[in-house]
């Protein structure tokens, strides 16, 4: 039982996590190079990711388990970054679009998988 409420509280962070790089913190500088792969401000969104995944496991699963921690930012950085750069470059731009809006909810729902992804990882 303690699992579980140790995952939901996981999860709960690292969505609000989500929410705050993705929809508060993000720069329209950010989001104009995500496309292009390797452009240092993509990374630097990615990275921002990945510190807050840092930052999440550490703090519900405690200072033992840094190096999972570290690990597991790595991992939800890299993904971002390929996640976010296939949207820019295969979906609509224009929000007027039904295709961005498919296209958004996907890039989404994928970045959700991956935090289920990681929460699975650290249950094994």
């Amino acid at each position: 039982m303690v699992v579980e409420h140790v995952m939901l509280l996981l999860l709960a962070l690292l969505q609000a996590k989500h929410w705050y790089v993705d929809f508060v913190d993000q720069s329209l500088i950010e989001i104009n190079h995500k496309g292009t792969y390797g452009h240092w401000r993509g990374i630097m969104h990615s990275l921002k990711h990945s510190i807050g995944t840092m930052l999440c496991v550490g703090c519900v699963l405690g200072p033992f388990y840094w190096p999972l921690s570290v690990m597991l930012g790595v991992l939800d950085g890299v993904i971002h970054y390929h996640v976010d750069w296939i949207k820019m470059n295969c979906a609509s731009s224009v929000y007027e679009e039904s295709g961005f809006w498919a296209h958004f909810g996907l890039d989404q729902m994928a970045h959700q998988l991956t935090y289920l992804f990681l929460a699975a990882i650290i249950t094994l």
